[in-house]
């Protein structure tokens, strides 16, 4: 069973860590991975507004709704394709409602994209990456929010 609950300071470290597995999942290499570390970085102090999917104890996944931007997105490899992503998706969009957002943004990984695609995002553009900058152009998604 996947619960989701809010995350706690001390979650920062193992979201961290899930965050870079779950980049590293696509195959980037080893420089991409190392550039990408400070970016993918969850910091104690920054975990609210942070949601965990939990499944039996361990953490499964987890997203940070910055505003009307999904700030983080990730889901640990071994979780990929059992609803994870799915259930954090569904959690998001009840959160985003609760707040009364119209629509959220994703600046996407490109491999993330047939992913968001698929839970009824679409293309917005692209946007330059917060790593390498416009030298790497990513997906902007955006997702309505339905009442």
């Amino acid at each position: 069973m996947i619960e989701i609950r809010p995350a706690a300071p001390g979650d920062a470290k193992t979201l961290t860590a899930l965050a870079i597995r779950s980049k590293a999942h696509w195959g980037y290499d080893k420089t991409f991975m190392q550039a990408c570390r400070p970016s993918l970085a969850i910091h104690a102090t920054c975990v609210q507004p942070t949601f965990v999917a939990e499944v039996d104890g361990a953490t499964a996944g987890f997203y940070q709704l910055e505003g009307s931007e999904i700030g983080a997105f990730f889901v640990d490899p071994p979780f990929i394709g059992r609803g994870v992503g799915r259930a954090l998706w569904e959690h998001l969009m009840q959160e985003a409602q609760r707040r009364g957002l119209a629509a959220v943004e994703i600046l996407s990984d490109p491999n993330a994209e047939g992913f968001y695609r698929t839970m009824g995002a679409e293309r917005a553009g692209e946007a330059p990456s917060d790593v390498f900058g416009p030298e790497r152009m990513l997906p902007l998604m955006r997702a309505a929010i339905r009442r």
